[in-house]
């Protein structure tokens, strides 16, 4: 009796246990099904694209544009500005009159010089007239040879102070006439830094003006490309406000010599054809083409883009879907030097391949990537 009670409790035992490992079964699904999937993560990533050294490839730098020729406008003598004939926009034809200093004092000045001129006009012909007389009696033996030289040099000392008067007299005028400030060419008025009853010192620029119709773009080379910019290279200009326009341009100027502390050079271009819809001041990318060398030679990448692992070396290749996102697919490469513009990759990459510079050691093939915007594509 007492076997036939401890069986059924052992039987009891089994058959809850055994209950509840179904509960737990059939509620695992349920449990699982709630739990939320993680999303996918989206690196972002910067590419480059690669190029053959023994062809050519483009480079683009920023610049800004500037008239072929400006003329910063200034008074040669200090006053006060009594009218100002101009405005911002304006378009001047050349000696078209631009601004006037108040003349009064100069005018004074021309009164007092053309008086000293009088005074000394009169003084050489009372010097003349003397020494004339001084000559005739030193002839006849009624002067002495001291009178004589006395009158001689009283007569030079007139006529060089009647000289000295004109010159004077003709410098007081064109002082006068500085306060007069004309346009030197035909071109248009890009500021006007001065008003009406303001004073203004000689030499100090009131009026900025732009001329030429075929406007310039400066731009600041690297030093490691300077040595491959001549005057006469041919080079293409956009302009960020002028969508869907692009000039041709060639290089006028190189610089010689780095600008401040930066090792760059300034390079002025200029457009081989007349755009008047482009301004002093607008930004402007100026795309240069480098050749690279002559036959067959090695693709260059960013040594930031060349990864290593057990395998080997390798790159990230982007594959674009569109504009934002696309896919990086591993590639194996053969290496070569490092040069000062990239490693060579002998083999595995081709001319025109997007490779991933930035971002590249934390993804994995074939993931799907975010586009950074400060790819060079």
């Amino acid at each position: 009796m007492a076997n036939h009670k401890g069986g059924s409790r052992a039987f009891a035992s089994s058959a809850a246990v055994t209950a509840m490992v179904v509960l737990v079964l059939g509620a695992s699904p349920a449990c699982r099904a709630e739990e939320p999937v993680p999303e996918p993560v989206i690196r972002p990533v910067v590419y480059e694209e690669v190029f053959v050294s023994g062809g050519f490839r483009e480079r683009s730098f920023s610049g800004v544009a500037t008239a072929s020729t400006e003329w910063n406008g200034s008074f040669k003598v200090a006053g006060t500005v009594e009218s100002v004939h101009v405005e911002v926009g304006d378009t001047l034809q050349a000696a078209q009159l631009i601004a006037q200093l108040d003349a009064y004092d100069y005018e004074l000045q021309v009164q007092q010089a053309e008086a000293n001129l009088n005074q000394a006009l009169a003084n050489s012909r009372n010097a003349s007239a003397t020494f004339e007389r001084i000559r005739q009696l030193f002839e006849s033996e009624n002067a002495t040879q001291t009178d004589y030289d006395t009158a001689r040099a009283a007569d030079e000392s007139a006529r060089e102070a009647v000289r000295s008067a004109r010159k004077t007299l003709e410098l007081a005028q064109r002082r006068r006439d500085f306060t007069t400030l004309n346009a030197p060419y035909s071109g248009a008025v890009a500021e006007v830094l001065i008003n009406e009853n303001e004073n203004v010192n000689a030499g100090q620029v009131v009026i900025v003006m732009t001329a030429g119709a075929r406007p310039e773009v400066t731009l600041a080379m690297p030093e490691a490309l300077i040595a491959e910019v001549h005057r006469g290279d041919s080079v293409a200009v956009s302009f960020d406000a002028l969508r869907n326009n692009s000039f041709a341009a060639t290089v006028t100027e190189v610089g010689v010599s780095a600008t401040g502390a930066a090792t760059t050079f300034p390079v002025t271009v200029r457009l081989n054809e007349e755009a008047a819809g482009v301004r002093s001041g607008m930004a402007a990318e100026v795309t240069f083409r480098f050749a690279t060398g002559a036959g067959t030679a090695p693709i260059l990448v960013p040594s930031a883009g060349v990864l290593e692992d057990r395998h080997g070396r390798f790159v990230y290749v982007l594959e674009r879907s569109d504009s934002s996102f696309g896919t990086a697919r591993r590639r194996e490469v053969e290496v070569g030097e490092i040069t000062d513009e990239g490693m060579e990759i002998r083999s595995g990459l081709a001319e025109g391949d997007l490779v991933i510079t930035a971002g590249a050691r934390r993804i994995v093939d074939g993931q799907r990537v975010k586009i950074d915007t400060r790819s060079n594509g």
